[in-house]
């Protein structure tokens, strides 16, 4: 039997359900704002299902989607209070490593607004330095692109802590990132880098096994963690979208959703966890799978 990482689910969506409120541009990071002990909570929801990692609500402070809604003077301000706020839900538990979250710059699945690599790097970089204290490894999620990725890598490598590489793959051919590019073509980034991990985040469950059989020939310890979409509808690749463009499955259990996962170990991967609708209860029956085969989640 395996070690297995068992990541946390999704926080934005978790976010937005427990506000009440309407979605808006700033997706998690306006909730967080308004509600910061949702956070918290959220975070301790998942380490009592059973997850060992909490991913800092991180995923979307950047500044090009401050400055649209006039809110960059706060960029150092959210990042601390990202951290504060899962730092507080591990000492509470008890245990558990906090994974710095590094979301794209501009908009999650778009390869066509990825800037330069060197361009990117420099941002990665400032926040690598404001969470590198207080983490205990940078998660670069739902990279899109080769270019995204040597970003992303470029940028968090500076900061001294491990890596992990999480891509986002086409729902409908797990074998291609959502650029339309070859997940294989990201071997020589994986060389160059040398991430410490490298998932596949945000695409359906049923394109992760496709997914997982390109990133195994990359030689490091790989996982994954789905989203609860129907699709990435049309709407939500267009400027300023919100999460209301985006519609939920209604089939996907946490049952069901443990299943997948379990396929996933038996592919090898060795980190798993879950992303946008796939909240707490699927961690905790993903959990109750993991150690019903006799892994231990670690």
């Amino acid at each position: 039997m395996a070690d297995i990482t068992l990541l946390d689910g999704g926080m934005g969506q978790e976010l937005v359900a427990r506000s009440g409120r309407a979605p808006t541009p700033l997706w998690a990071t306006q909730v967080m704002l308004d509600q910061p002990e949702l956070v918290q909570q959220i975070h301790a929801d998942y380490f009592a299902a059973g997850a060992t990692v909490a991913t800092t609500n991180t995923y979307a402070i950047h500044h090009d989607r401050l400055v649209k809604q006039g809110m960059d003077y706060l960029f150092h301000d959210l990042h601390a209070a990202a951290l504060r706020l899962a730092k507080a839900a591990r000492a509470a538990h008890g245990s558990g490593r906090i994974a710095g979250s590094l979301g794209p710059l501009g908009a999650s699945y778009r390869a066509d607004v990825a800037e330069p690599a060197d361009q990117a790097a420099s941002k990665y970089a400032e926040i690598a330095a404001l969470l590198a204290p207080e983490v205990d490894f940078f998660l670069i999620e739902t990279s899109a692109s080769v270019l995204q990725s040597t970003g992303a890598l470029q940028g968090a490598v500076t900061a001294g802590k491990p890596v992990w590489l999480s891509i986002t793959v086409d729902d409908a051919d797990g074998t291609r990132l959502r650029s339309g590019e070859a997940v294989a073509d990201l071997a020589p980034v994986i060389a160059e880098f040398d991430p410490a991990a490298v998932l596949v985040n945000c695409s359906v469950p049923e394109a992760m096994a496709a997914a997982l059989t390109e990133v195994a020939t990359f030689g490091r310890p790989f996982g994954a963690y789905a989203n609860g979409f129907t699709h990435i509808a049309p709407d939500f690749l267009k400027d300023s979208p919100t999460v209301a463009a985006l519609s939920s499955r209604h089939d996907l259990t946490p049952e069901r959703y443990a299943r997948f996962a379990m396929d996933w170990v038996g592919q090898g991967a060795t980190i798993i966890g879950g992303c946008c609708e796939v909240g707490p209860v699927h961690i905790a029956a993903l959990a109750q799978s993991l150690r019903a085969a006799g892994h231990r989640i670690v």
